[in-house]
């Protein structure tokens, strides 16, 4: 078993989840406010979003921005594909697959947090999106049917939750065979020591959940899913000083990376 795993068996599940909603509640109604982390167009930009993109989506939207990466380039969504967006929060992603699919292909955002929920649909109704859902749910139990989906993308939120084997396992459950996984994580070199992993705080903080990339890539093989490309994210830079450490000393980092259900 690997450490990521031992040490979610004993952060405070509960406590997580609730200091992930607050954070994240906070990053919905006030993305101006003081955060662990980047937030924003500017971020996007850096991490490589392309502008054209970013132009035709709801900039209310990319203001709540909180992603660590690109993968857009990796996914390669096409016309016509049904995609499921893991941890939606306020749309950025969604609005852009949705613009990749077209108005014959579908977009469904699933997120835990009502206030990103609300932002998200307020601005897909404003923007008069009608390929676009959201639905309130966790990304390790969506509720949605199996094999219904072409791709499932994520930006920064698997690290999150306590057991990643099971979103990774949801995924593999959603995607129809040839389907693809495309996500940008942050993820650790080395293992991260107790009083960091089963720190709730931490954990919320993107820090505390990062899992070993080599059992990160392991668990989303197991689940039957065949990483075909990883790439690091230098620009994706940490702001805390706990963040920072963490780097320097565990090689706590972004990634982005593309898997398939052969």
């Amino acid at each position: 078993m690997d450490t990521a795993t031992v040490h979610a068996k004993r952060v405070d599940t509960a406590a997580l989840e609730q200091k992930v909603k607050a954070m994240y509640r906070d990053v919905a109604l006030d993305p101006l406010g003081e955060f662990h982390f980047e937030m924003g167009r500017a971020l996007a930009e850096r991490l490589g979003y392309v502008p054209a993109d970013l132009d035709a989506i709801p900039s209310a939207a990319i203001a709540s921005f909180a992603g660590v990466g690109y993968y857009f380039d990796l996914a390669h969504l096409k016309p016509g594909e049904t995609v499921v967006d893991l941890g939606s929060g306020s749309g950025t992603d969604s609005f852009i697959a949705a613009g990749k699919v077209g108005k014959t292909g579908t977009v469904i955002g699933v997120d835990m947090t009502d206030e990103q929920l609300a932002k998200s649909e307020r601005l897909r109704a404003a923007a008069g999106l009608g390929n676009i859902t959201y639905r309130k749910g966790y990304i390790d139990a969506t509720g949605l049917a199996d094999a219904s989906c072409d791709a499932v993308i994520s930006n920064g939120v698997i690290n999150l939750v306590p057991d990643k084997r099971t979103v990774f396992r949801e995924a593999a459950r959603l995607l129809k065979p040839g389907g693809r996984l495309a996500l940008a994580d942050i993820v650790t070199e080395a293992p991260l020591p107790e009083g960091i992993t089963c720190d709730a705080t931490l954990w919320a903080a993107c820090i505390g959940g990062a899992m070993q990339i080599g059992d990160y890539t392991s668990a989303i093989e197991a689940a039957g899913l065949r990483v075909t490309k990883l790439r690091d994210n230098p620009q994706y830079l940490f702001i805390s000083e706990n963040a920072q450490g963490a780097a320097r000393k565990y090689g706590v980092k972004s990634i982005s990376l593309v898997a398939t259900k052969d």
